[in-house]
């Protein structure tokens, strides 16, 4: 009963968390829009504090936006607000991290083949690694390197990329991604909290006691705006790629996890850069670049083919095993899991649906063990200890033809 209770406090979570990212992120994606597509008004319509315009079409009628920059003669009433669409969406997001990751740590966040560590350290490393992330970078940000916006991005880029290698070289793959991906949603939402909805505090303060208007916070704000955006399509990678071992079960994921989160961001760039289209030339090297990394990341990600002997004592050839005895190690090692019943605690249904507790089950499934197998992402974190000879000859049955 707890692990069915547990089952639909992350589904119920994972639905909200999904529905305010979304909006989160469809807010911010429409303001970069929106501010990179702001045309002077014409002569004829000219208004005291705007400084630009545009106009849309959508859902049956016309939208006219207009930008004050420090803001209108009066302050206006209702004034809307986008906050809380990052506030449900990094709550939410970290309470997944912890019923999944934190509580189930051996099973989700540690990997003894990449690192033997016990679960409290691996907690006590996940919650600092958030942590720290957005200490560093907020510090950076803060620093004389914010004066010269490409060398402060070579600077981030290089820390990020270290941060990914670090992940993948303390936890299993599955926890490493999501950590990296969490660190990134860390220093979003840390941006709205302390520097963005501050800043606009200060800007709605000022106007409604009449105040001179400082720049300097509404330039610190739009700073990190910028940011958020290029961080949220590797964002988006590192939270929906432990659904596929192919990414983080590959042998070198933490390359494979830079030249994708590299690729997001410099795809996304290209995209913030066309909004301006017709008023700046755009370059085409930014999307080509990411494009490039990610047909890298592809090619790198490719299942290995290397003997299975690697897997065996000494190298020595992988016994022949017939189908009697890969079903007894499937139900010894996979079917606990895997089955109609689970009897590995903490699973209340098979993971994915995926069910191997019967002949037939195991052989619709051999292609798939395979990947899984030779990737080494299941069992996962090796929570049945299955031993490199019984690996070795599960995938040379397979690569036999699977005979029965």
């Amino acid at each position: 009963m707890e692990a069915y209770l547990l089952d639909w406090l992350n589904l119920l979570t994972r639905w909200l968390h999904v529905i305010a990212g979304i909006a989160w992120i469809g807010a911010s994606f429409y303001f970069v829009w929106l501010d990179n597509h702001l045309l002077p008004l014409p002569l004829s319509e000219k208004a005291p504090g705007v400084s630009g315009q545009v106009w849309a079409v959508h859902g049956g009628g016309f939208y006219n936006a207009r930008k004050y920059p420090t803001g209108p003669d009066f302050l206006p009433e209702p004034l809307h607000w986008f906050k809380w669409e990052a506030y449900p969406t990094r709550l939410s997001g970290f309470f997944l991290l912890a019923l999944m990751y934190y509580l189930q740590a051996d099973v989700y966040l540690i990997d003894k083949s990449v690192a033997d560590i016990g679960p409290g350290a691996a907690v006590a490393v996940g919650v600092g690694s958030l942590a720290g992330a957005w200490i560093v970078y907020d510090l950076l940000c803060k620093s004389p390197l914010a004066k010269n916006e490409r060398t402060l991005a070579v600077v981030l880029a290089v820390l990020i990329a270290a941060a990914a290698y670090g992940v993948c070289h303390l936890f299993g793959g599955r926890g490493a991604f999501i950590h990296f991906g969490a660190m990134l949603g860390t220093i979003m939402v840390a941006n709205v909290f302390f520097v963005i909805i501050p800043g606009q505090r200060e800007l709605v303060k000022a106007k409604a006691e009449g105040r001179p208007l400082d720049p300097g916070p509404g330039l610190r704000g739009k700073q990190r705006s910028v940011h958020n955006t290029y961080f949220t399509l590797p964002v988006l990678f590192a939270m929906i790629s432990n659904h596929y071992a192919g990414t983080y079960g590959a042998h070198y994921n933490w390359l494979a996890l830079i030249a994708l989160a590299a690729s997001g961001a410099l795809i996304r760039a290209w995209f913030v850069a066309r909004h301006k289209e017709g008023q700046v030339k755009v370059s085409p090297w930014p999307a080509v670049a990411g494009v490039a990394m990610l047909a890298g990341a592809v090619a790198l990600m490719v299942p290995r083919e290397a003997s299975m002997a690697a897997y065996s004592n000494a190298g020595a050839p992988v016994a022949a095993a017939d189908f009697a005895h890969v079903q007894g190690i499937v139900g010894q090692r996979c079917a606990v899991c895997h089955a109609a019943k689970p009897t590995q605690p903490g699973f209340d249904v098979a993971p994915k649906g995926v069910m191997l507790d019967t002949p037939e089950r195991i052989l619709g499934q051999a292609a798939q063990m395979r990947q899984q197998l030779a990737a080494r992402t299941m069992p996962i974190g090796n929570l049945t200890q299955m031993t490199d000879e019984e690996r070795a000859q599960v995938i040379a049955w397979i690569d036999r033809g699977a005979p029965h």
